[in-house]
C-alpha cells in the first residue's frame, strides 16, 4: 500500500477535483506508456537472443565439423603414436645406458686434462695437479679390481694394464724431476719446497726410486756441507763475520770447539732439512733413513776434521789442555749422537777416535810426568813441608779436576774418568813421598808425610767423586799421626824426667822384688824426677817437638798435642800406682808423688 502511494506521488502532484476525476484515466495512460516501453525494450532483447542463437548454432556446426575431422585424423595417426611411444621408451633406455657409460668412464678413466698433466714434457715442472692426477690413477687401479670380480674381467684387465703403465711412467717422470730438484740443493741454505715434500710422499710407493732420491739428496747436501765447512775454516762468514776458524788455530780449545760447534749446527740443520723433506712419508723406518742420510751427509767433513784435531793433539799442548779437549770431544760426541742417533755414523766414529786419542795422550802425559818425578826424587825441605815437585803436581791435578768439574760430559762418564785420573797422579805422588822420606828420622818422616798427605787431602776435598781417595788419605794421615803422638809423648816424658821411671815400671815384675831396690829408682832419684815433672806441669806448652812446629794444619797439631798429653797422663797414672803401692817399698809415697793422676790431668787439660 505504501509502495503504491509512493509510486502515485510521482505523477499526482496536485490534489483537486479535476485531477481526482481524471486520476483513473491518468493511471491507465501511464500504464499504457509503461507497457509500450516494456514491449520496445523486450523486442531489443528478443533480437539479441536471436543473434546469440544464430552464433551458437554456427559454433555447434563448427564443432561437429572439427570433431569429425579429429576422428579422421586420429584414425590416420594411430600408427604414428604407437611408433612415437616406442621410440620414447627406446630413447629413455639409451639415456640410462649413456649415463652408466659416462659414470663408468668418470670412475675408470682419466680426463683429457689429467692425461695431459701426466704425459707432459720430460722437463715440465711438477705441480699440484700432477699429484691429483697420480692419486686418481692409483684409485682407479685399486677400484678396477672390483670389475675383476664381475663379468667385466676383460675391461677390468685392460683398464688395470693401462693404469699400471701410466703409473710407472708417472713415477718415472716424478723421480727424474725430484732427482733434478735434489741436485740443485747444493747451497748452504736449503729450502725444501712443498712440491718436493709431496714428491717424496708419492715416491714412497716405489721404494727403489724413493731410496735413489734420498741418496741424491744426501750427495748434494754432502757437497754443500763439505764446502761450507772448508769456507768456515778458511774464509769465515759473509763479509768476514765470523772470522775464519783457522785464525784461532793458536788456541786449541777455541779452534777445536769452533769446528765441533759448526758441525753440530750443520748436523742439526741437515736433520731439520730431512725432516721437512720426509714429513709426509709414512713408511716404517723413516727415522733410520734420516739417520743414515745424515751420516752420509756429514761423512765428507770427517777427513779435514780428523787431520786438524790430530795436529792439535799430537802437538802435545799439555796435560790440562789435552784433558779439556778430551771432555770437549766427549760432549760433542754425546750431543751430535742425539741428533744423528745411535747408528754407526762416520762423524761420530771420527769424534770418538779423536776423544780416545786425546785421552790416551793425556794419560801418557800424566805417566810421563810421574816417571820424571820418580827419576829424580826430590829430598824433603828443611821445614818438612811438601816438595816443589809435589806442589807442582798437585797444581796440575787441581787444574785437571777443575776442568773436569766444569765439563758438560754426562755424570757417569765423568765419574769413571775421575777415578782413572786420581790413580794416575796420586799413586805416583804417594810413592814419591815415601821414597823421599825414606832417609829421615821417625818424627821427621811422620811430619813430612802428614804435611804431604794433608796438602793432597785439601786439594781433593774441593772436588766431587773423591770420597774414597779422601778416606784412604785420612787413614794414612792417622797412621802417621799415631807415630807423632807417640813421639811427642816420649819427648815429653824424657824431658820431664819420667821416661826412665816409666820404663822401669813397665818392665818390672814381682820376681825382681820391690821397685825401690832397682838402680836409680830410690826415693831421692824419684823425688828429683818428680820435681822436674812439676816444672813441666807449670808450663806444658814449652815441651813440644820441633817437628810439630812444621805441621801445616793447626788442627792436626792440636790433635797431636791433646792425644800425646793423654798418653803422658796415662803414663803418670801407671807410675803413681806403682810408687804408691806398698809392695814397692817406698816410704811416705804421698810426699814422693804429691799429685794424683786426676790433678795432673786437670793441670794438663
Amino acid at each position: 500500500m505504501l509502495e503504491a502511494l509512493k509510486a502515485l506521488s510521482v505523477f499526482f502532484t496536485e490534489n483537486s477535483l479535476r485531477t481526482r476525476r481524471n486520476l483513473r484515466g491518468d493511471i491507465e495512460r501511464r500504464s499504457l506508456v509503461i507497457n509500450e516501453e516494456f514491449a520496445r525494450i523486450f523486442k531489443d532483447v528478443k533480437e539479441e537472443l536471436e543473434s546469440v542463437h544464430e552464433d551458437v548454432q554456427a559454433m555447434s556446426t563448427c564443432c561437429e565439423e572439427m570433431t569429425n575431422r579429429l576422428k579422421a585424423v586420429k584414425e590416420q595417426t594411430q600408427d604414428l603414436i604407437v611408433k612415437t611411444n616406442k621410440l620414447q621408451g627406446e630413447n629413455h633406455r639409451l639415456e640410462v645406458r649413456a649415463q652408466v657409460a659416462q659414470a663408468f668412464l668418470a670412475k675408470f678413466q682419466l680426463s683429457n686434462e689429467e692425461m695431459a698433466t701426466l704425459r707432459g714434457a720430460r722437463d715440465a715442472p711438477i705441480t699440484e695437479d700432477f699429484f691429483k692426477a697420480l692419486s686418481r690413477v692409483k684409485h682407479i687401479h685399486e677400484d678396477v679390481k672390483i670389475l675383476l670380480r664381475t663379468n667385466q674381467q676383460t675391461a677390468g684387465l685392460e683398464i688395470m694394464e693401462q693404469m699400471a703403465v701410466l703409473q710407472e711412467t708417472s713415477y718415472e717422470q716424478l723421480y727424474r724431476w725430484a732427482q733434478n730438484e735434489c741436485r740443485g740443493l747444493t747451497q748452504e741454505t736449503c729450502d725444501i719446497s712443498p712440491v718436493l715434500t709431496q714428491a717424496m710422499e708419492a715416491l714412497q710407493d716405489r721404494p727403489v726410486l724413493y731410496k735413489y732420491t734420498l741418496d741424491e739428496f744426501g750427495t748434494a747436501r754432502r757437497c754443500a756441507v763439505v764446502r761450507g765447512f772448508i769456507d768456515a775454516l778458511t774464509r769465515g762468514g759473509p763479509g768476514g763475520t765470523p772470522r775464519p776458524i783457522e785464525m784461532h788455530s793458536h788456541d786449541p780449545m777455541r779452534y777445536v770447539g769452533d769446528m765441533l760447534a759448526w758441525l753440530h749446527q750443520a748436523t742439526a740443520s741437515e736433520k731439520e732439512h730431512l725432516e721437512a723433506l720426509l714429513k709426509q712419508v709414512t713408511l716404517q723406518g723413516v727415522e733410520e733413513n734420516m739417520q743414515e742420510v745424515v751420516g752420509h751427509i756429514t761423512e765428507g767433513v770427517c777427513r779435514p776434521l780428523k787431520v786438524r784435531i790430530e795436529q792439535v793433539i799430537v802437538a802435545e799442548p799439555g796435560a790440562v789442555l789435552l784433558y779439556k779437549l778430551s771432555n770437549l770431544l766427549k760432549f760433542y760426541h754425546h750431543t751430535i749422537s742425539s741428533i744423528i742417533g745411535t747408528s754407526v755414523a762416520s762423524l761420530l766414529i771420527t769424534i770418538e777416535e779423536m776423544h780416545i786419542l786425546s785421552k790416551k795422550m793425556f794419560f801418557n802425559s800424566l805417566s810421563l810426568h810421574a816417571s820424571k818425578l820418580m827419576d829424580k826424587v826430590e829430598l824433603p825441605p828443611a821445614d818438612l813441608g811438601p816438595t816443589a815437585s809435589l806442589t807442582q803436581t798437585l797444581s796440575l791435578l787441581r787444574e785437571v779436576l777443575a776442568s773436569h768439574d766444569s765439563s758438560v760430559v754426562p755424570l757417569d762418564a765423568r765419574q769413571a774418568d775421575f777415578a782413572q785420573v786420581l790413580s794416575c797422579i796420586l799413586d805416583p805422588l804417594l810413592q814419591l813421598c815415601t821414597v823421599s822420606a825414606s832417609n829421615l828420622g821417625t818424627a821427621d818422616m811422620a811430619s813430612y808425610m802428614v804435611n804431604s798427605l794433608y796438602v793432597m787431602k785439601t786439594t781433593l776435598a774441593l772436588f766431587e767423586f773423591t770420597d774414597k781417595r779422601l778416606e784412604m788419605l785420612e787413614f794414612q794421615i792417622e797412621a802417621h799421626l799415631d807415630t807423632l803422638i807417640n813421639e811427642q809423648a816420649s819427648y815429653v816424658l824424657t824431658r820431664a824426667g819420667l821416661s826412665y821411671i816409666y820404663s822401669c815400671v813397665q818392665q818390672h815384675s814381682t820376681e825382681q822384688g820391690p821397685l825401690s831396690l832397682l838402680p836409680s829408682m830410690d826415693s831421692s832419684s824419684v823425688k828429683a824426677a818428680m820435681v822436674q815433672f812439676d816444672r813441666y806441669l807449670s808450663s806444658p806448652d814449652t815441651l813440644v817437638m820441633p817437628q810439630l812446629n812444621f805441621l801445616l794444619s793447626a788442627a792436626i797439631k792440636e790433635q797431636i798435642f791433646r792425644q800425646s798429653t793423654e798418653l803422658v797422663c796415662r803414663a803418670y797414672g801407671e807410675v803413681y800406682t806403682a810408687l804408691t803401692s806398698p809392695a814397692n817399698g817406698y816410704k811416705d809415697p804421698e810426699n814422693l808423688v804429691p799429685r794424683s793422676p786426676q790433678q795432673v790431668q786437670t793441670l794438663l787439660s
